[in-house]
C-alpha cells in the first residue's frame, strides 16, 4: 500500500497539470452526500414529519445535549459547525468500508480540520479578552515564555490532526497487510474494529476535543 494517496487524474490549467488525488475525490463524494441529504432534509421541514425529519431531530438534539454540557451558553453558536464536522468525519472515516482510502488517512485533511478548530479557539479567546488582552496572554507569566506560549498554542491543532490521521491510517495499513497475507480471508472482526468502531470513536474524540478547546479558550 502506498503511504501517500494515489493520483486519480490531472486537471489542466494553462500550462500546468493539477494532480487530483484519491483523497480529493472521496472528499468530493462525501460533500455531495452531505449536500444532497441537507437539500432533502431542508425540503422536508414544515411538511408531515417523516423518517428524515426524525433522524435530523434526533441528531440535532443529541448534539445540543452533549454540547450544552461541554460548552455551556456558547453551545448554540457552534452546533451547526460541530454537527457538520461530526457528519463529515463519520462519512470520511467509514468510507474505508467501500474499498476507498478515507480522506482522514491523509494528513492534509486532518490538519485543515484541526486548524479550523485552532482559529475558532483564537476567535473565542479574543472575544473574551479583547485583542490587547489576547496579545498580552502570550507574554504571561513572563515575557521570556513568549516562544513557549506560541508553540503551546500551535501544539493543539497539530496534536489533534496527528491523532486522527495516525489512527485512521494505522487501521488502513493493518487491513491492507491482512489482505496481502491472506487474500482469500475476509476479516470481519477487524473491519468492524478498524473501519466502524475506530472510525466512529475517532470522529467523536475529534469533535469533543474541538468543543472542549473552544469552550476553555482563554
Amino acid at each position: 500500500m502506498e503511504f501517500f494517496p494515489r493520483v486519480v487524474f490531472y486537471l489542466k490549467f494553462l500550462d500546468y497539470k493539477v494532480p487530483i488525488t484519491e483523497t480529493v475525490v472521496v472528499t468530493w463524494c462525501v460533500m455531495v452526500i452531505l449536500m444532497v441529504f441537507s437539500y432533502f432534509a431542508g425540503k422536508s421541514v414544515g411538511k408531515e414529519e417523516g423518517t428524515l425529519q426524525k433522524v435530523c431531530a434526533v441528531f440535532y438534539e443529541a448534539m445540543e445535549e452533549v454540547l450544552n454540557e461541554t460548552m455551556g451558553e456558547t453551545a448554540s453558536t457552534y452546533i451547526p459547525y460541530i454537527g457538520t464536522l461530526l457528519a463529515f468525519l463519520l462519512l470520511s472515516n467509514l468510507s474505508g468500508l467501500f474499498g476507498v482510502r478515507p480522506p482522514t488517512a491523509d494528513l492534509s485533511t486532518t490538519l485543515v480540520l484541526a486548524f479550523i478548530t485552532f482559529f475558532l479557539i483564537q476567535k473565542e479567546s479574543i472575544g473574551r479578552k479583547g485583542l490587547l488582552g489576547y496579545i498580552k496572554s502570550f507574554f504571561e507569566p513572563s515575557p521570556a515564555l513568549f516562544p513557549l506560549n506560541v508553540i503551546g498554542s500551535f501544539s493543539t491543532p497539530v496534536s489533534m490532526a496527528f491523532r486522527l490521521f495516525g489512527n485512521i491510517l494505522g487501521g488502513l495499513i493493518i487491513m491492507n497487510l491482512v489482505y496481502s497475507a491472506l487474500p482469500l480471508f475476509v476479516p470481519v472482526p477487524l473491519h468492524f474494529y478498524f473501519d466502524i468502531f475506530a472510525g466512529i470513536l475517532q470522529a467523536f474524540i475529534f469533535v469533543m476535543l474541538t468543543a472542549v478547546f473552544i469552550a476553555t479558550a482563554d
